[in-house]
């Protein structure tokens, strides 16, 4: 070998055989995304059976088009229709601008506004069913609690609670709006201590105070979180169960029941299980449109933050 290959060979690099390992989205290497795969198997197992699964056999038990004939033609079904617009209509609107206006209020740095605060939230710390349970004996009855404090205080007789549609009605939408008040009065205040003290600082100078700072600072920055916790505060409350069923069980004579305790006792009571699915999917309609609306908002919100 001459010298000068001699010297080409000294700086040529070596080169090194590595084993050849594929590389997947997001940077997994073989073993790494042989590992990945085996943990995420359980999750979509679990998904599957428990959510896919269900989700497809309920839509394929509600999907004859004779069922929702049949729900059309009974009367009672259609005055579901209409509580359930007026319980979810009524509760939904009502919280939210109830606990929109505790927020400003759960806001103060005062010490018995904090302890207030603490007592305030031990309704939705509670289990629901105990919770609706007590609210459905405080009022049952002659000698329920709320009307036996009414004849003490006062000496007057309560009325039957359960006996008067809109009384019963009534019931079920304060029971929710009580439950579930707490926990988006909490969402709004920590949406509230998200603004920039600046902001309310600038809106001093420029004048803004009171009414005139909610109106033009405080409410135009939490909007869009008002839709977004409105839109899932209707969702749920479609869908809501606890609540009619055991504050007033449907009662006087089932003229108080939803969707959701209609289906169940389509499915479970008259033993028409297809029937009550296509009791709760008919609300589809009305839910679609709130989700799709619902994920476009999330999505703005994310691209603005």
């Amino acid at each position: 070998m001459s010298s000068t290959q001699q010297v080409l060979a000294v700086g040529r690099p070596v080169a090194v055989n590595h084993p050849w390992r594929p590389v997947w989205p997001g940077g997994l290497h073989g073993s790494e995304y042989s590992w990945a795969i085996a943990f995420l198997i359980p999750y979509v197992a679990v998904f599957l059976a428990f959510v896919a699964y269900p989700v497809a056999y309920g839509l394929w038990m509600g999907s004859k088009p004779e069922l929702y004939a049949d729900l059309a033609a009974d009367p009672l079904y259609l005055r579901t229709v209409v509580n359930t617009l007026l319980y979810v209509g009524i509760g939904v609107n009502v919280k939210m601008f109830l606990a929109f206006l505790l927020s400003g209020f759960f806001m103060s740095r005062s010490r018995w506004i904090k302890a207030l605060l603490i007592l305030y939230m031990l309704p939705w710390a509670l289990p629901a069913i105990p919770a609706f349970l007590a609210v459905h004996w405080m009022l049952v009855g002659q000698w329920g609690f709320l009307n036996s404090l009414l004849s003490a205080l006062f000496g007057i007789d309560g009325p039957i609670w359960f006996n008067s549609y809109w009384l019963a009605l009534g019931a079920n939408i304060v029971a929710d709006i009580w439950k579930w008040m707490p926990f988006w009065t909490l969402i709004f205040l920590a949406g509230r201590t998200a603004i920039p003290q600046d902001i309310y600082d600038a809106a001093d100078v420029d004048g803004a105070t009171g009414v005139r700072r909610f109106a033009h600072v405080t409410f135009p920055l939490l909007a869009n979180l008002y839709l977004v916790c409105t839109l899932l505060a209707t969702l749920w409350m479609f869908g809501d169960f606890t609540t009619v069923y055991f504050v007033s069980g449907g009662a006087p004579a089932r003229s108080t029941e939803v969707l959701a305790t209609l289906g169940i006792h389509e499915a479970f009571d008259f033993a028409a299980p297809q029937l009550g699915v296509a009791t709760v999917m008919s609300a589809l309609p009305l839910l679609i449109p709130l989700v799709i609306v619902l994920m476009r908002k999330v999505h703005t919100m994310e691209v603005q933050l």
